[in-house]
């Protein structure tokens, strides 16, 4: 039973039920004054005093009752658990070049901001560019999906598919390949850092995790690509500077570096007629647990936050003592982008962002920020130093000299929002900026009801992996993991034998294959996650799981009423379902591991089969042995299972009577 059972309401009666109790009593406690205290109504004077008892001990028990939530505030307070300040949020906008624009490139510095109205009807959001953007004039004309078989056109520049597509076909093979082709009349721009931006096809099943206190950890995608572009008679190798997309299965950008003057050459290729130029992202090695699919490929467009960047704010003058505070005027303050300067007289020198004092030496220049509230709090010369009052400058001396604010529900625009140029560049087309799709990641301040429910979480395994549970909690949050199975004392090259401090962790990725397997770039993912969170002695392993094949060998008998192929195809899905490694088991959670194979359940399966009346035989198949009838069938210690096909003749009872 759970501990929350166990906790008392230390009293819930409500003014009513005290009142209610009252007068039940009066003729009990009060005998002497049965005969005159007739008249319990509320213009009684004696009732007139028993409410006021009454009021009075609701208003205690109000009080006693708030006892075990404040206990509960000051445990997590003494934790260190705080509640999350608002978060901003985030958006892609395109910021398109005039067709007629005499250079072939447009410049779009660094925190360039566009407005967007907001619905709430206060100030406008404001969404501040996260990097310099290099806006092309030439216009992406064309895009093109090679199967390494045959082109085909999957959508135009400035429409999306409603439903995405998938840029490298159905089954992304090795040398299928993603074509772009760009319309521009004079050379295509040279040495020039090209901006894609691709949104892909959002997953539904990823779990969201927890924050955490570590670093982003490294991620490695579940294939190679290769970009390249066309110099009129071959694929040329392109420079790519950075993939945010893991071979295009998140949305994100890919940077890549242009070819000198005059090396790319427009020509007719694939499904598309006009003479254009060419790039393309090319499959080398493919591993895709999932082949991706996306929503949009994109140029001329950067990704931006719901910020707004404030300088030269100067917060007071230090007066020496301990524990000072002072306080931002705005907020709530976007993490990590305070840079704080005190002048203690030789100048002003830079103060460091802490979590808090306890590593703080007396000589630290560290001070703590609410995020929320604004509120900056100073050393006591014990833990983290005391800024010196300056006699020279004593009340303009502590300046921010930038820091950002956002964040909120509010920062969620829907498509099209962003549109507002709040400075002018020229070259820029204002009317086609804007969001091609909406901002999402705003929110507000945590409540508390989430922070009590995020606690238990936090305090479980406070970002360390200790147990065999925080291994497989951390693994499935690592990458797009459905399921993971730690395994203690146990190494991959010597299963027999137990071996201490090392722990194996096997990993099923959310695939849609019957035999869910994930890619090299994906184990080391997951292993760069939990490599950051182990204990210092553990040896740990992440490895594909092992799978058995199972067929099932049976003879049915179907009602008279029934289609014999409709029950065929029920009882295939439904034994397929069953042993699914993802969504098979007793409770639809996936097989488990090493999970025995139980005759009598396999039986049960096929007969809660709509339309089978019975079942003549059956024979479990497992690696190609078929197994004895009627027995239970044991499985290795940690492997799954799949099941692509299955030998199931149905047919009616008459037709088994005749024969």
């Amino acid at each position: 039973m759970p501990l929350a059972d166990h906790i008392p309401t230390l009293d819930d009666r409500t003014f009513d039920d005290i009142m209610t109790e009252v007068r039940t009593r009066i003729s009990r406690y009060t005998p002497e004054w049965k005969p005159v205290w007739t008249d319990l109504n509320d213009n009684d004077p004696g009732i007139t005093l028993t409410q006021v008892f009454a009021w009075m001990s609701e208003m205690l028990l109000y009080r006693m009752n708030k006892v075990p939530e404040l206990n509960y505030l000051k445990f997590l307070q003494l934790l260190g658990i705080e509640l999350n300040p608002a978060g901003p949020a985030t958006a892609e906008i395109a910021f398109p070049v005039k067709a007629d624009y005499a250079a072939d490139t447009v410049i779009v510095p660094k925190g360039t901001q566009v407005s967007a109205q907001a619905s709430d009807g206060g100030a406008p959001v404001i969404f501040e560019t996260e990097r310099t953007l290099t806006a092309f004039t030439a216009q992406l004309a064309s895009v093109q999906v090679y199967d390494s078989y045959a082109y085909s056109l999957a959508t135009d520049a400035n429409t999306d598919a409603a439903q995405g597509f998938e840029p490298f076909g159905p089954l992304a093979r090795d040398d299928s390949a993603l074509l772009l082709g760009f319309d521009y009349a004079g050379d295509f721009p040279h040495l020039t850092e090209l901006n894609l931006a691709f949104s892909s096809v959002p997953s539904e099943s990823q779990s969201a995790a927890y924050q955490c206190g570590f670093p982003g950890t490294p991620a490695f995608g579940p294939a190679v690509l290769v970009w390249e572009y066309w110099d009129g008679e071959d694929w040329i190798k392109l420079d790519l500077l950075k993939d945010e997309t893991l071979a295009l299965t998140r949305s994100g950008h890919i940077y890549l570096k242009t070819p000198a003057k005059g090396k790319m050459q427009t020509d007719v290729i694939g499904a598309e007629s006009a003479m254009l130029y060419w790039i393309r992202g090319r499959v080398t090695q493919s591993q895709y647990e999932n082949p991706p699919q996306l929503l949009a490929v994109r140029t001329n467009t950067v990704g931006a936050t719901q910020a707004e960047t404030l300088r030269d704010e100067v917060l007071g003058g230090s007066d020496g003592r301990r524990d000072q505070v002072l306080t931002l005027s705005r907020t709530p303050v976007l993490a990590g982008s305070l840079h704080l300067e005190v002048d203690q007289g030789d100048g002003f020198v830079e103060w460091t962002e802490v979590e808090d004092f306890f590593g703080s030496s007396p000589t630290d220049l560290h001070y703590i920020l609410d995020r929320t509230s604004g509120e900056i709090r100073f050393g006591d010369g014990v833990n983290g130093d005391i800024p010196v009052a300056n006699v020279s400058n004593p009340s303009a001396n502590v300046v921010a000299r930038e820091y950002r604010v956002g964040g909120g529900l509010r920062g969620n625009v829907p498509a099209g929002a962003i549109s507002n140029l709040v400075t002018t560049i020229d070259g820029l087309d204002t009317s086609g900026i804007a969001n091609l799709m909406e901002a999402v990641g705003g929110r507000d301040e945590e409540t508390m009801d989430e922070a009590k429910k995020r606690a238990p979480y936090t305090i479980q395994s406070r970002c360390r992996a200790v147990t065999t549970a925080d291994f497989e909690l951390f693994a499935s949050q690592a990458a797009n993991i459905k399921r993971a199975k730690a395994l203690p004392l146990y190494h991959p090259d010597f299963p027999t034998v137990k071996v201490p401090g090392v722990v194996t962790v096997i990993v099923v990725p959310d695939s849609n294959s019957d035999m869910p397997t994930p890619s090299e770039g994906t184990l080391r993912t997951v292993c760069a996650y939990l490599d950051q969170r182990r204990l210092l002695t553990t040896e740990v392993y992440v490895v594909k799981p092992t799978y058995q094949k199972v067929e099932v060998t049976a003879e049915v008998t179907a009602n008279d009423d029934a289609d014999v192929g409709v029950v065929k195809t029920a009882i295939e899905d439904a034994l397929s379902t069953y042993f699914h490694p993802l969504k098979g088991g007793e409770d639809g959670l996936g097989w488990p591991f090493g999970g025995t194979i139980y005759y009598s359940r396999v039986y049960q399966q096929i007969f809660e089969v709509d339309g089978v009346q019975s079942i003549q035989s059956l024979t479990i198949t497992l690696d190609d042995e078929d197994q004895p009838a009627y027995q239970d069938v044991p499985l290795g210690p940690v492997s799954l299972l799949y099941n692509d096909q299955n030998d199931i003749s149905t047919n009616y009872s008459f037709e088994a009577t005749n024969a």
